[in-house]
């Protein structure tokens, strides 16, 4: 067996036995799903109490447009001084709606006032503010000699229809979810990168600080290292994700049937609407996805996964070797960390709205925002020369990299009692 593949064997088994690694193997999905269900189950509850709105109206009329629902409860105590009703308010509900006489209702636009020791919910006043514009635009057209019921029976609700040029039709929300299924699989190797860095660095720092380190690189090249940790740590770590899959995917569906979140939920939203529409796009839905370029995406997510982890695992491996503690880390950390970062900005709002425009084209060819944007653009369709290419730059990228790393984590390597700044790193490059 070559030296290699034993480096490798090593850090896997040092990895997977590893009794915070079983537990959170097995752990992390139940908590994942049962905060899931927890989030469900308070979503669903009413408040404990609906909100107390006094309205105090001096014109006399306003109040009877706010209707109680089961949040907000309104109170009416025109019948009391302004002063009086405001000292009542303060004590006895959540807040006074202040309707002040006027000289002409369209002044209410301005003068309506609430009251209250807590600043409202935006929902609250979004409310508030659509009954005064309804009961000023009614008013509005009487006097202007408009009839506001027949106005409001001429309006017309427009359904835009939908179809490609070859004739087929389709439906609303396709690019949405085209960008959530290429965000979902950018995503996921994002988090892989970040949490299964960190191993390698932790990895390298350890073993660097327990002086372990030292017999070892007598017996192995600095390269082999760097390269067995790597890889040993992304297959602890595709193990993880793949027993953290099925393990999720049978609790969510367990939970959805004891608790009925998912699909008890839906069943009630389709038995209180129209289903005859949403019937009928069902199969256009079904279609859409079927014409998705699925094999194709995930090729490329394989291949992208390698060659970003890959790629980014050697600047955390070299990151380990030149620093002794995971404190100095940070300084060194950033700069990785920021074009994942960039990458999932620049995939949500730039290829949702120009999947094929200059800024998206750019990023998703740029070797290191490449893995997370491309992937979001794969469901738009993408040339293939585009993915050659960005392929090609990765993994080029890659072979660079870790050549650069390998100098990096060859004199860090046994480097002890100093931190190491950028001008360090760079005069061990020439090396």
């Amino acid at each position: 067996m070559s030296t290699l593949s034993l480096i490798i064997k090593r850090e896997f088994i040092a990895k997977v036995r590893n009794k915070s690694f079983i537990v959170m193997t097995f752990l992390s999905p139940l908590l994942f799903v049962g905060i899931g269900v927890f989030v469900g189950f308070l979503a669903t509850m009413d408040k404990d109490t609906a909100t107390q709105v006094a309205i105090h109206d001096e014109v006399g009329f306003v109040k009877n447009q706010f209707k109680n629902d089961k949040n907000i409860h309104y109170i009416d105590i025109s019948f009391m001084p302004f002063k009086a009703a405001k000292d009542s308010a303060k004590v006895n509900f959540n807040g006074l709606l202040y309707i002040p006489k006027v000289d002409s209702i369209q002044q209410l636009a301005t003068t309506v006032e609430y009251i209250s020791e807590e600043s409202p919910s935006i929902d609250f006043i979004i409310s508030v503010e659509q009954i005064i514009n309804s009961t000023l635009t009614t008013d509005k057209l009487k006097t202007l000699g408009f009839d506001a019921l027949k106005i409001e029976q001429a309006k017309v609700n427009s359904d835009l229809k939908l179809s490609k040029f070859s004739g087929q039709e389709t439906v609303k929300g396709i690019n949405e979810m085209k960008l959530f299924l290429g965000g979902a699989f950018g995503y996921l190797i994002m988090m892989f990168i970040v949490i299964y860095g960190n191993f390698v660095m932790r990895s390298v720092i350890e073993e660097k600080t327990n002086r372990i380190i030292e017999i070892i690189i007598s017996s192995v090249k600095p390269f082999q290292l760097m390269m067995g940790k790597i890889i040993g740590n992304s297959l602890a770590g595709i193990l993880q994700f793949s027993i953290w899959a099925i393990v999720g995917s049978i609790l969510f569906f367990v939970a959805s049937y004891v608790f009925g979140l998912q699909m008890g939920g839906a069943s009630d939203v389709l038995a209180q609407s129209d289903t005859s529409d949403f019937a009928k796009s069902i199969p256009l839905y079904i279609n859409e996805f079927k014409n998705l370029p699925i094999a194709t995406l995930l090729i490329c997510f394989v291949l992208y996964f390698i060659g970003g982890y890959f790629l980014y695992s050697s600047f955390y491996a070299s990151i380990g070797a030149a620093v002794d503690s995971e404190t100095d880390s940070q300084q060194f950390l950033l700069p990785i960390i920021l074009p994942l970062v960039l990458g999932v900005y620049i995939g949500f709002f730039t290829v949702l709205n120009d999947p094929h425009g200059t800024v998206a084209t750019i990023f998703s060819l740029f070797p290191l925002t490449s893995p997370i944007v491309m992937l979001m653009r794969i469901p738009f369709g993408v040339p293939l020369w585009q993915l050659i290419l960005s392929l090609t730059l990765l993994f080029t990228t890659f072979m660079g990299v870790v050549w650069f790393a390998a100098k990096i984590y060859r004199v860090g390597i046994l480097m002890y009692g100093k931190k190491p700044t950028w001008k360090e790193l760079y005069k061990w490059l020439k090396y």
